[in-house]
């Protein structure tokens, strides 16, 4: 924590204090709800499968529910400071939608972050008038991120550790509530199952407990890129795992088990690989003609997977996943075949597997992680 060398009783620090909340808070009040977006499915099927589009929040991601939260929780427990900087470490999304936050209430900000984040993600952490700080291993964001609060007195907001508490999992217009409310007049109200994805674990966290404080039946999936090692946590029971590689799929996975991230309260995990996350990307453009991030393939490849096993068991009902920010920050990336073949990364046989999903409702998917 920074040293907090403002008197808290000094009105000029509470004038500020109060204003700072309040423009928070009041950036929530002038934005509409994401919409729940249909993905086309048989109608024989009996299934209907929804995407929480949170790329249409002011910064362009999930993240901004976060990063909002965060603040409000940093400011309220006079953490952020006037005119010291906030430092977070971040894979991009995190960090645009901090850096907003931080221009919105007038101090600094500092994103920490490998130097394989997208161009276009800096781009738009510098436009929102944040500072980009990157390091070439990514497991020394958290060290590097802590050292420049300590050096300049500001505060490392520190997602992976606050975002399971700095959300009100119980309601407070949280994703989960939001997804129920958007569902009411559907003919599947209570889903079977809701998928997220992992690079926190807050959003799985804040979805798992809403559904258990509301006494629901829906069971929640986490999908989990290569690389990351939140799948051999939750499967091992082991809060000590690791992994020395870092992930190719932006703002989700993690080379260790993040504070934020609760496995007890999570019903499934899947492992997707890399490719299967790119060739869902693209074919969720050619169904709704939507580009998205890489992080909203993986879930949705968990998603489809959950989708055939209902299909093959005769069940009817509703699925929901995220559709977590634009493919626009990624079209250097997942949208390009020069990179995937960098990165020999072959989606055909998983493209492939989708389209005799949508053909048939059977499941050819390749579900096994490659070897590193």
């Amino acid at each position: 924590m920074p040293t907090l060398d403002t008197d808290r009783t000094d009105p000029g620090y509470r004038d500020w204090l109060k204003e700072a909340v309040r423009k928070v808070q009041a950036d929530a009040n002038r934005s509409a709800d994401t919409h729940l977006l249909r993905f086309p499915l048989p109608e024989a099927w009996g299934i209907d499968l929804y995407l929480k589009d949170e790329s249409t929040h002011p910064t362009g991601s999930l993240k901004h529910r976060l990063a909002r939260s965060l603040f409000l929780y940093g400011l309220c427990n006079g953490w952020i400071r006037p005119d010291r900087p906030v430092i977070e470490a971040s894979s991009g999304s995190t960090a645009v939608s901090e850096a907003y936050f931080a221009k919105l209430i007038g101090v600094p900000f500092i994103a920490v972050m490998p130097r394989t984040t997208s161009a276009e993600k800096g781009r738009l952490i510098e436009f929102h008038g944040g500072r980009c700080h990157f390091v070439d291993d990514p497991r020394t964001m958290y060290e590097e991120s802590a050292a420049l609060a300590a050096a300049t007195g500001g505060h490392y907001m520190d997602q992976f550790t606050y975002a399971e508490r700095a959300t009100d999992w119980r309601g407070n217009n949280n994703i989960a509530e939001s997804i129920y409310r958007q569902l009411e007049l559907e003919r599947y109200p209570e889903p079977a199952w809701i998928v997220a994805t992992a690079g926190t674990g807050g959003t799985s966290a804040t979805l798992a407990r809403y559904v258990h404080y509301m006494q629901y039946d829906t069971l929640i999936c986490v999908a989990d890129p290569e690389n990351s090692c939140f799948y051999e946590g939750w499967t091992t029971g082991d809060p000590d795992v690791t992994t020395d590689r870092s992930s190719r799929i932006e703002g989700i996975g993690r080379p260790r088990m993040e504070p934020s991230f609760v496995p007890g309260a999570v019903d499934r995990m899947m492992k997707v690989p890399d490719a299967a996350s790119v060739a869902t990307v693209r074919a969720l453009e050619d169904a709704i003609g939507r580009r998205a991030g890489g992080s909203t393939g993986t879930g949705l490849w968990s998603a489809l997977k959950i989708v055939s096993e209902m299909v093959a068991a005769g069940r009817t009902g509703s699925v929901v996943t995220l559709l977590c920010d634009p493919g626009d920050r990624y079209l250097d990336k997942y949208y390009s075949d020069d990179w995937l073949a960098a990165q020999n990364l072959d989606i055909t046989p998983y493209r492939t597997a989708l389209d005799t999903l949508f053909r048939t409702g059977e499941w050819v998917g390749q579900d096994s992680v490659p070897p590193a």
